[in-house]
């Protein structure tokens, strides 16, 4: 009876959260609820027997993907209402794919039926040879390899359409040119000076860089100055 309702009770918590995550307009407070369901979805997998994933869902999605991604919504200062601007440009497009993910959820919904075996594997003991952590690797490893990677690509392109859209050009950022870096010569970054005994140093102007569109020299003489 305990087991029953704290079922109920974290279900019902991770239903609500997980709809605030949809819903909550401050990024921050999304990401928030976000944490509480994933708390709560550890919860369902302790009442479960799964411990060996209660734990990575708290230690890896808690511990690290929520906080990066509430350090990202906070110190990158990401402009919400531009990427809301082409929202409408999109709509028809995000509706097509919302209407071919509804119709698939309700195919499977539809032909979907519990198995007259299901009580007996839910009432059979697992063997005491065979952890968790065993079970759970043969099972995504062995059985259904190629849907946990079909699951890897769906994360790798939901990765790159966050990127896409995150990304943007800011104007007055200095940048690095690799190429100008290697293409220097030694005159322009290297200087050898001749320096007496206790003469001390002498401050050595930086050399001008060349122009990108003067063509280089075929051939320069040394440069010969005076003792200082």
């Amino acid at each position: 009876m305990i087991a029953t309702l704290s079922f109920y009770l974290f279900a019902a918590i991770l239903l609500a959260s997980a709809t605030m995550v949809v819903l909550a307009r401050n990024p921050v407070h999304a990401v928030l609820f976000l944490i509480l369901s994933f708390f709560n979805a550890a919860a369902l997998f302790l009442l479960a027997g799964a411990e060996f994933l209660a734990l990575i869902l708290v230690i890896v999605y808690v511990g690290a993907v929520a906080v990066l991604f509430l350090f990202v919504v906070m110190m990158l200062d990401v402009n919400f209402a531009e990427l809301r601007e082409g929202f409408v440009r999109y709509l028809p497009i995000g509706g097509i794919i919302g209407g071919i993910l509804l119709v698939e959820l309700l195919l499977v919904g539809t032909a979907w039926t519990v198995s007259p075996q299901a009580p007996l594997l839910i009432a059979e003991p697992v063997p005491a040879t065979v952890s968790n952590t065993r079970a759970l690797g043969r099972i995504l490893y062995t059985d259904y390899v190629y849907l946990f990677q079909a699951a890897g690509l769906v994360l790798l392109v939901a990765m790159i359409g966050a990127i896409v859209l995150t990304l943007r050009e800011r104007p007055g950022v200095r940048r690095q040119n690799v190429g100008a870096q290697l293409a220097r010569s030694r005159d322009e970054t290297l200087a050898v000076m001749k320096v007496a005994s206790g003469a001390g140093l002498t401050v050595v102007p930086k050399p001008e860089p060349k122009p990108e569109h003067e063509p280089a020299e075929q051939g320069h003489g040394g440069h010969h100055g005076g003792g200082h």
